[in-house]
């Protein structure tokens, strides 16, 4: 395994800061712009510590990925946390350009599934990706997602609506997981 994942919080901020400023544009061509003001230290530190809060709510799980050498090359969240008949959540994940294609979201989906499924006893994990994200749609693919579905209109990208490709990972998948 050539990545671990790291629960974020407040001793982060820093790091994350740079991350998010040095990918900005990257990330902005397929998910919704952030203000300006998102930018700040200050902003990134009341964000960060509402985000700790929730977490210890278990109403989401937000990670750092890091590559062997200890670098910062993205993030993968579990978030829209729904306990009771449902025990399901939302899949998230962003790499940095420059890391991009080496396999670190494979592995950090496949890191987080394990945290979801046996310590967070979820049962369904969902993510989307736009219908263009072909990276993206392997990488969950990979990691024994299915395909259930396009969502019409579903997210608003740089003031235009676009579609949603919507997948599923059901906890069963664990002893696929465990073989890969």
């Amino acid at each position: 395994m050539n990545v671990k994942i790291e629960l974020l919080s407040t001793k982060h901020i820093d790091e994350l800061l740079t991350f998010e400023k040095e990918n900005r544009l990257f990330f902005e061509s397929s998910i919704p712009g952030r203000k300006e003001s998102y930018y700040s230290k200050e902003n990134l530190v009341h964000i960060v510590k509402e985000i700790e809060e929730e977490q210890d709510a278990g109403l989401c799980y937000m990670y750092l990925i890091r590559n062997k050498k200890g670098e910062l090359v993205g993030r993968v969240n579990l978030f829209s946390i729904v306990r009771g008949i449902f025990e399901k959540a939302e899949l998230g994940f962003r790499i940095a350009e420059k890391h991009n294609g080496k396999g670190y979201a494979t592995q950090a989906v496949k890191l987080v599934l394990n945290e979801a499924f046996n310590n967070y006893n979820l049962h369904r994990v969902e993510a989307g990706t736009s219908p263009n994200n072909i990276g993206s749609q392997i990488v969950l693919i990979k990691n024994g997602f299915e395909f259930i579905g396009r969502a019409h209109d579903v997210i608003k990208v740089n003031g235009k609506w676009e579609d949603g490709v919507l997948f599923e990972c059901l906890n069963k998948v664990k002893d696929y997981l465990e073989k890969q």
